[in-house]
């Protein structure tokens, strides 16, 4: 390659106009307009500051080491609607100061988007209008967003996305995280063009979507798989922490054969979940601990979809509803390798876009539930008062507890079954000091 070095505007804007095809940028340059890579065209170093938007890419495109910077509530990198083909546009070692936008709409059909070491500095979505619905809410986009939003099945993008990360932990970007979607319809199912990403792996992710107290429709995630996305592999390699109301940790609409994450999933706000699905997963697995604080943060939830495995670290919630694990869809197996823990009563937690009272239970499964093996390697205990450390109002199969199953509360009981298949209690330490070990209606 023949890279054409430039070090001011000037220089960027001939090089461009005259038809070079590799740009090297030495240095920082200020005051231009949003910049457009010609198709073909490979841009790296150096750091690009913008007023307003910032690197428009359109066909083929590859920028490298290069910081583009921007106001937290604009466009950093984004990508041009009017070509048909997107070919692969690729990003390395890439800092951006706003948004990373790429999408397929208007006349784009089809694309390929390598990302690998791209950090979101700064970000601000909160403002945007366009946003998924499902499942009662609307889902802020996140800091990183790669969206599929042609209605048309036959427009697929691919994607490998390697190491993206979004925020600091004294900054954290405003809106979602990391946001991989296609096209759905309103209840949430994907009914339109898709993303097929063979991997998704992200670094520290950090979010806040500055949602206002008591919003039961807006929510956003940390990291956050859209329906019309279908991951073969989601790696969480850092950890992900989001501070706000209705902040999901990791939460997905998509489908995703294997996701696992490796460090911690932290929740600070009211009505946060550490993970949550409402689509189809294979396995997950969650090598680090959950913990979530907050009035009606949540530990794990499946609500809808499909999950054939999950596996935890361990679970710990504190806070007024602050669920541990709920389950209202068939689980085949769930296994905590450590212990179930949570502490506080009744509170308002967001269900569905509703507010609605939850008692701070460890593990509940629901009427329309069921999970065929439960294996807790700890304790399951609980503080709150007149709840059920363990509440079964659907099927499970087998509980096994490594500990006990405590219920600290008054006039709280360690395992309540409402349903009709009870598992075997025998062998099971059953402590309630201030309630009674078991109920059943």
């Amino acid at each position: 390659m023949s890279w054409t070095r430039v070090s001011d505007v000037a220089q960027l804007n001939e090089a461009l106009s005259s038809g070079a095809t590799e740009v090297e940028i030495s240095g920082i340059l200020k005051g231009m307009p949003s910049v457009t890579l010609p198709p073909g065209v490979a841009l790296r170093g150096g750091e690009l500051v913008f007023g307003a938007k910032g690197l428009r890419l359109t066909s083929d495109n590859s920028v490298e080491n290069v910081t583009v910077r921007t106001s937290a509530h604009e466009l950093a990198i984004y990508n041009d609607p009017t070509v048909e083909d997107l070919g692969t546009l690729r990003l390395k070692n890439v800092t951006s100061f706003g948004q990373v936008y790429l999408t397929a709409e208007g006349s784009i059909r089809a694309g390929r988007i390598e990302a690998e070491g791209v950090h979101v500095a700064e970000a601000d979505t909160r403002g945007r209008a366009d946003r998924p619905t499902g499942f009662g809410v609307e889902a802020l986009q996140g800091a990183f967003t790669l969206w599929n939003r042609q209605p048309d099945r036959g427009v697929v993008l691919t994607a490998r996305l390697e190491n993206i990360s979004a925020g600091s932990a004294g900054a954290p970007v405003r809106g979602g995280g990391v946001f991989v979607g296609g096209h759905g319809d309103r209840a949430g199912k994907a009914d339109g063009g898709t993303v097929a990403v063979e991997l998704l792996s992200t670094g520290d992710v950090f979010s806040d979507g500055g949602i206002a107290p008591g919003t039961p429709d807006l929510i956003s995630g940390g990291v956050f798989i859209i329906s019309g996305a279908h991951a073969a592999e989601v790696l969480n390699l850092g950890t992900t922490t989001t501070f706000g109301q209705n902040d999901m940790v990791l939460d997905n609409w998509g489908a995703v054969e294997n996701w696992t994450a490796k460090a911690k999933v932290t929740s600070r706000g009211p009505s946060g979940i550490g993970f949550v699905n409402f689509g189809d997963i294979g396995v997950l697995r969650v090598e680090a601990p959950i913990e979530t604080t907050g009035l009606g943060a949540r530990g794990f939830n499946v609500y809808d979809g499909s999950l054939n495995e999950a596996i935890f670290d361990s679970i710990t919630t504190r806070g007024d509803g602050s669920v541990g694990v709920q389950v209202s869809r068939d689980l085949p197996k769930l296994t905590i390798k450590g212990s179930l823990s949570t502490s506080g009563g009744t509170g308002e937690s967001l269900v569905k876009g509703v507010l609605m009272p939850l008692s701070a239970i460890a593990l509940s499964v629901k009427p329309t539930g069921h999970i065929g093996s439960v294996d807790i390697g700890a304790d399951i205990s609980t503080d709150g008062d007149g709840l059920a450390s363990v509440d079964l109002e659907g099927p499970v199969g087998t509980l096994t507890v490594g500990g006990k199953i405590i219920a600290n509360g008054a006039g709280a009981t360690a395992v309540r079954v409402a349903g009709l298949q009870v598992p075997s209690l025998e062998g099971l330490t059953l402590e309630a000091p201030n309630g009674q070990p078991t109920a059943t209606e």
